[in-house]
């Protein structure tokens, strides 16, 4: 519960929550696990209506696909539930950015990988004083 109060890294805190009942609906959900709501009315700003995420786990906006992306930024009217983009043969699936994080990948000899460091291969000489 306390997690729900102060906790904005891994999901929406009880005043997000308060807000998305009271004034948006859900357009849709990506292979992530995220949810992108859209608001009921229009904005005060610039009179669109406001699109917004919220994470699954931990924000991280890596996390969001590129046709999500796209729609969050009004590069698309319409959300990929409703007009999904066409794929490329050539297109691989999106990754998010896994740098800091535990399971980010770690080439042999670095000091955060498990397992020991392979032993020199001979082609370097220590200097050594005279």
């Amino acid at each position: 519960m306390l997690g729900k109060i102060f906790g904005w890294t891994s999901g929406a805190t009880l005043g997000t929550l308060f807000t998305i009942a009271k004034r948006g609906e859900l357009v849709g959900t990506d292979e992530f696990g995220n949810r992108y709501y859209l608001s009921r009315d229009a904005s005060s700003y610039d009179g669109r209506r406001r699109r917004w995420v919220v994470y699954n786990g931990y924000a991280d906006a890596s996390k969001v696909p590129p046709e999500w992306h796209g729609w969050l930024h009004y590069t698309f009217d319409e959300p990929p539930t409703e007009h999904p983009l066409p794929r490329r043969a050539w297109e691989k699936d999106h990754l998010p950015n896994l740098t800091g994080t535990p399971m980010a990948w770690r080439p042999q000899g670095s000091l955060a990988a498990e397992g020991r460091r392979p032993a020199a291969t001979g082609d370097y000489e220590a200097w050594r004083p005279e």
